[in-house]
């Protein structure tokens, strides 16, 4: 569990009512946009909970489509950001959804691709700007978004953390957290850095054999 400072508590600089439903709204498209990918073509939405009963009143909307156009929580374009959706032929959709045992402020993000099979990600607003991502394509991951962030699934093996381990030390990479689960004989790995993710790194990583999939995310932070 994360510890909170009287600035997390008091909350982002940010467009909008509410740090829950606009300043970590917009953060969660950002992050769903850094995982999925560019040249998407339409998004849906799926608001759980609070976010599906207040999402055009406290601006939710408008937030999450900014987030997925890249801006940040600061950003003041976020109150225009459904017109420019529609002005760059991005097709937006939300529906009201029952996402099971989940924080009341969840998401589900649906990426549509001409060129490459959908992309969901799901993920909370906790308060304070403040996030946590927990579903990436049916994969059960946990993380913030506040530290650089290395995703990764592989053909489980004897050696492989501790080949990760080792190009990120031989890179000077600290690493703040290490969370590993396992599916039959497929891994995933989401592990938290101290230090910005190098291109270099990420390709050494994907030399390994087993690697099926791997996303560096540079943290994206609250502004």
């Amino acid at each position: 569990m994360k510890n909170y400072g009287i600035f997390d508590i008091l909350g982002p600089i940010m467009i909008g009512p509410s740090s829950s439903h606009t300043a970590g709204a917009a953060r969660l498209g950002k992050i769903g946009r850094e995982i999925a990918g560019n040249n998407f073509y339409k998004v849906t939405f799926y608001l759980h909970g609070s976010f599906a009963k207040t999402y055009r009143g406290h601006g939710t909307d408008r937030a999450l489509v900014a987030g997925i156009l890249g801006m940040d929580p600061s950003d003041e374009r976020i109150r225009d950001s459904l017109n420019m959706s529609k002005d760059k032929g991005i097709d937006i959709e939300f529906i009201e959804a029952d996402l099971g045992y989940v924080h009341p402020n969840t998401v589900k993000m649906v990426f549509y691709f001409k060129d490459k099979e959908n992309y969901y990600i799901t993920g909370s607003s906790i308060g304070g700007g403040n996030i946590l991502i927990i579903d990436i394509n049916g994969n059960k991951v946990e993380f913030t978004g506040d530290y650089p962030t290395i995703l990764l699934k592989y053909q489980d093996q004897k050696g492989t953390i501790s080949r990760i381990s080792a190009i990120l030390a031989n890179e000077d990479i600290n690493i703040a957290t290490m969370k590993v689960t396992r599916e039959g004989n497929i891994a995933t790995m989401v592990i938290e850095l101290d230090d910005p993710i190098k291109d270099q790194v990420i390709d050494r990583i994907k030399k390994l054999g087993e690697i099926q999939y791997i996303k560096g995310i540079n943290s994206i932070r609250r502004a």
